[in-house]
């Protein structure tokens, strides 16, 4: 377990993964389909969040879910029994130092990973080790660089900048979506594909705007709390007017835009 994980290991952290893993899946996975009998690693998988729709998605493929974290696994335990999946295994592991043979997977996927490593390249190449020839890798990931919203204000943005600030700090990449094509590149994929995954909100669409704004990103803002004001990124009275701020764009006024990034390449 990383000590600093900008997100820390709480149990609202883990609500907030889930919440942010319900309000996306189609967005991000609905494209993500592995055949029966494939051999699936997810990488990083945390608290199940995402182990859930990829389960859901591929009932006949066989999938191992690794993450360094044991109370995070036994979180996504509990998160799959309830859901009564059966085609998940979990391993306590290392991405920088995996468990397994040379090419044990047909595939490999990695979501919302790399932007909290210091050697993203490194974790790439020890998961193409594992991948057999021919075998695909997704990696899925936020840029925090690409959000926009209204009503902005400066304390909104100051808010806003702390999470990129704090996350930055503890030397990891809130820019990282816009780096997974030349990231893949450098690591030796080949036919790598990129896709921008665009989330729009506004009030005509209160799912998201529940799930998303709320849910996912204020909520995500605000974990940064305690970090930002006693590294002295911002003062109490900017970070609540910020906080409030950026409560605006979830009224019937207000719209919210971020991109994520879906690469897919073969080795």
């Amino acid at each position: 377990m990383r000590d600093d994980y900008v997100h820390g290991y709480s149990k609202r952290e883990a609500i907030r993964l889930v919440d942010q893993a319900k309000t996306l899946s189609t967005l991000m996975h609905h494209d993500t389909v592995y055949s029966a009998g494939s051999l699936v690693l997810e990488a990083g998988c945390g608290v199940g969040a995402q182990t859930i729709t990829l389960a859901r998605n591929s009932p006949q493929a066989k999938i191992t879910s690794l993450d360094i974290s044991e109370p995070s696994l036994n979180h996504a335990r509990a998160l799959i029994k309830k859901e009564g999946l059966s085609n998940v295994d979990f391993q306590v592991g290392d991405i920088m130092n995996l468990p397994f043979e040379d090419e044990t997977f047909d595939h490999v996927f990695i979501c919302f990973v790399l932007e909290h490593l210091p050697d993203p390249v490194g974790a790439l190449l020890s998961l193409k080790r594992v991948l057999k020839k021919g075998g695909s890798i997704t990696v899925i990931e936020g840029d925090h660089g690409s959000c926009y919203f209204y009503p902005e204000t400066e304390e909104a943005v100051k808010a806003w900048q702390c999470l990129i600030k704090v996350q930055t700090d503890l030397k990891c990449n809130p820019l990282m979506g816009r780096e997974i094509y030349p990231l893949l590149t450098e690591a030796g994929f080949k036919n790598v594909k990129v896709d921008p995954r665009v989330v729009y909100v506004d009030s005509s669409k209160p799912k998201l705007v529940d799930g998303f704004i709320k849910k996912t990103i204020i909520a995500m803002v605000e974990g940064v709390k305690d970090q930002a004001i006693e590294s002295d990124l911002i003062d109490l009275k900017t970070w609540e007017k910020g906080i409030n701020d950026l409560h605006q764009s979830a009224e019937p006024s207000g719209t919210f835009f971020y991109n994520f990034f879906k690469g897919l390449a073969t080795k």
